[in-house]
């Protein structure tokens, strides 16, 4: 795995990072030696942030955590990256190499309602979104896996621009594209 890291407002030490390199080799079986992980730390007044996303095979992994100490953090996010290879599993291992999941990867389980007479909108930031053939359950799992509410992908069952999303109650949906004429 490549490991790049950014640090936001802090200058982040040789220990730090050799921790953050212990904690990734333990997921060294699921994903390729080309594997590229973004490590972002970002200190604010009083909490520190620390983001980890891994870019493999087109698949993305993404998680994030605030605390009051970015070894709590980082802490938190790598269980939370166990759990989530850990649910998506048996999806992941078709898609990943055949002996990832030989072994278990820890032990661990674990509007605003008011009416507005005129309502203006600002945009703050647009985002390319390359559209890759897949079917709905994929993207709901690469929506899953980034932690996102919603994933635009090109559906390959009916050649359209679909988004899946979560719906209040936990359940998904999906909406596709369907040009007026």
């Amino acid at each position: 795995m490549k490991i790049t890291y950014t640090a936001r407002k802090v200058t982040l030490k040789d220990n730090f990072k050799e921790r953050v390199e212990k904690k990734l080799r333990k997921y060294e079986r699921v994903f390729s030696g080309d594997a590229e992980v973004n490590v972002k730390v970002t200190v604010y007044k009083n909490r520190q942030t620390v983001e980890i996303t891994i870019n493999d095979n087109g698949m993305i992994y993404r998680v994030e955590d605030t605390k009051a100490e970015m070894n709590e953090a980082l802490d938190t996010i790598t269980d939370k990256l166990s759990r989530q290879i850990r649910k998506n599993k048996t999806r992941l291992a078709k898609r990943l190499r055949d002996t990832a999941f030989d072994e278990p990867l820890s032990d661990e389980s674990a509007a605003d309602d008011e009416d507005q007479e005129e309502v203006t909108y600002e945009l703050f930031r647009t985002k390319s979104v390359s559209l890759k053939p897949m079917s709905p359950d994929e993207a709901i799992l690469r929506m899953n896996m980034v932690n996102h509410k919603f994933f635009m992908f090109l559906n390959s069952d009916t050649d359209k621009v679909s988004v899946v999303y979560i719906r209040d109650n936990g359940d998904y949906g999906m909406l596709e594209s369907e040009v007026e004429g």
